[in-house]
């Protein structure tokens, strides 16, 4: 699919035109990071051309996001660059949601210095579904068009891929920053891995993409569609490239598998209690990436805590309230900020709690905490009890738990780390 790229309109904008252009590309370039600031200079006066052509000749930008469904849920992380897409959505432009069924069949090395897993099908299908449900919670559902990179990737001929790889040289791929650190550490970069990146941008050319939105890390493969689309006589899309939201330690980037997440579909208690251990240092980050405050009101929070007129656990209850309040109500937010006032501030016990049951006889039982802790959920694996306990991170009814096995009673409660509770019930 392809079309003649638009020609430059040459009748002047109106000075009403004009001021909503420099609202748009305000709002859509704020908190946006560029490779250098000549990357940045060129997207800005591209978006400025593309917004005034889109008024002049009233037709919506097509706008995209593409996520690789290699996993079943989304966190704070993955929504920073959906924001940017809701804000173009906001701004009356053609939202696009790209789920990358085939892509994800290969891996994205982007934001890895290891091979990237393949993904078996029918994994991917069933993330898909999910990462829908959950892009929906900020997306209009009703004013999105989704659509499968299978659809056209699928459908490719060898010649096709072959034809796709002829416009791009081994010295544009091996100078990317993760793969040239595998090849100084001696370790293997796959063709395959080379495919992604040619993949990615012959999905701005089937989409005829004006604009495509993304994490920093996506800057290369934005890039190779800009190169894609002019090969097939299109205008190169404009690249929108959004930071990564570091994770609860304030330093690496967010991740579910390092442990350092906030889940969208978290239960309230659970994301409040996550937000309250983000450090001092982080937080105006994440007011700017990981919430739907308004611009005005994070610069006020920002100054507040640079001038401290603003105390940062005043500002860290105020973004826990935040992040729960739009995944889960206002309602959910207010109970969640008065549960951990009660369990941490005033140090009580929660009023709910998950229970386990247990075979108890004689009123007691010698249990081995490896597996019930596995068996109930609030731990992962036996080694990670194993170092909870080696850091005193375990009570058994207020007390420290040091040994593998522990004798409880009917309405025991075990606190593991800060936040997860397990009450004792017989089988």
């Amino acid at each position: 699919m392809t079309s003649e790229p638009r020609p430059a309109t040459t009748v002047p904008l109106t000075s009403a035109q004009q001021a909503e252009v420099e609202r748009q590309h305000a709002l859509i370039m704020r908190g946006t990071r560029f490779g250098d600031a000549e990357t940045r200079a060129t997207m800005e006066r591209e978006l400025r051309a593309r917004l005034a052509a889109s008024l002049q000749d009233e037709r919506p930008l097509r706008v995209y996001f593409g996520v690789d469904p290699t996993a079943p849920d989304l966190h704070l992380g993955h929504c920073v660059p959906l924001r940017k897409l809701r804000t173009f959505q906001q701004l009356g432009h053609h939202a696009i949601l790209l789920i990358g069924d085939f892509t994800a069949q290969i891996g994205d090395a982007s934001d890895k210095d290891a091979l990237r897993p393949m993904h078996a099908a029918a994994v991917i299908a069933a993330n898909a579904r999910t990462y829908q449900d959950q892009a929906f919670k900020l997306l209009d559902r009703a004013r999105t068009e989704v659509v499968h990179n299978a659809d056209w990737l699928g459908t490719l001929t060898f010649q096709d891929v072959v034809g796709l790889a002829s416009n791009f040289t081994v010295a544009q791929f091996i100078e990317r920053d993760n793969f040239r650190k595998r090849l100084d550490r001696g370790e293997p970069v796959f063709v395959h891995e080379f495919m992604y990146g040619l993949m990615q941008g012959y999905d701005a050319v089937e989409l005829r993409a004006d604009v495509q939105v993304g994490g920093t890390e996506q800057t290369f493969n934005i890039m190779a569609g800009r190169i894609l689309q002019r090969v097939h006589a299109q205008a190169p899309q404009v690249a929108i490239t959004s930071p990564i939201l570091v994770g609860l330690d304030g330093k690496e980037r967010m991740s579910k598998s390092a442990g350092n997440h906030i889940g969208i579909d978290e239960p309230p208690g659970e994301q409040y209690g996550k937000a309250m251990s983000i450090p001092d240092d982080a937080l105006v980050e994440f007011y700017t990436l990981g919430t739907n405050l308004e611009p005005g009101a994070v610069d006020g929070i920002g100054r507040g805590l640079g001038d401290g007129s603003l105390h940062p656990m005043a500002a860290k209850k105020r973004l826990a309230h935040a992040i729960v309040a739009e995944w889960h109500g206002e309602e959910a937010a207010d109970a969640a900020a008065d549960g951990f006032a009660r369990v941490f501030s005033q140090r009580e016990q929660p009023d709910e709690m998950p229970e386990v049951a247990v075979p108890i006889a004689d009123g007691a039982a010698t249990v081995a905490l490896a597996g019930l802790l596995t068996r109930a959920g609030v731990a992962e694996s036996k080694s990670e009890v194993k170092r909870l306990i080696a850091g005193g991170s375990i009570q058994l009814d207020g007390e420290r738990v040091t040994r593998p096995e522990i004798s409880v009673v009917p309405g025991s409660v075990l606190k593991v780390g800060k936040r997860r509770w397990l009450r004792i019930v017989a089988e």
